[in-house]
């Protein structure tokens, strides 16, 4: 049996947590809430490939994907940071939905779960 590996424990949540080869990582959020749909988008993916590396696996090993949008009209913005990021042939199942986020400054979230 594998052991939990919890990352960057909080009192109300972890950032990543490992069991049983599978890395979940948390919601992760724009650094600069200023910026537009593509750059936070952008953000996030480079918060999930840090917390990927910490994991010992990486983007080509992501097996589900969940993208929290505030609003309809970023999705073309979101999905162009999406394409530069993803690699080709290697494309996790992925939901987008449209979504109040905790705080109105945020326009994405994104949610990863992966092989490690």
């Amino acid at each position: 049996m594998s052991e939990l590996q919890r990352f960057d424990v909080g009192a109300r949540l972890s950032e990543m947590a490992v069991y049983n080869g599978v890395a979940y990582l948390a919601g992760q959020v724009p650094e600069d809430p200023k910026a537009d749909i593509t750059a936070q988008t952008a953000q996030c993916l480079a918060a999930i490939d840090k917390l990927l590396e910490r994991a010992g696996t990486d983007k080509t090993r992501l097996l589900m994907v969940q993208i929290f949008l505030a609003d309809r009209a970023d999705f073309a913005g979101m999905n162009a940071a999406w394409d530069a990021w993803v690699p080709a042939g290697h494309t996790p199942p992925r939901a987008t939905v449209i979504a109040g986020l905790a705080r109105p400054e945020w326009k994405v979230e994104i949610v990863v779960t992966a092989a490690v």
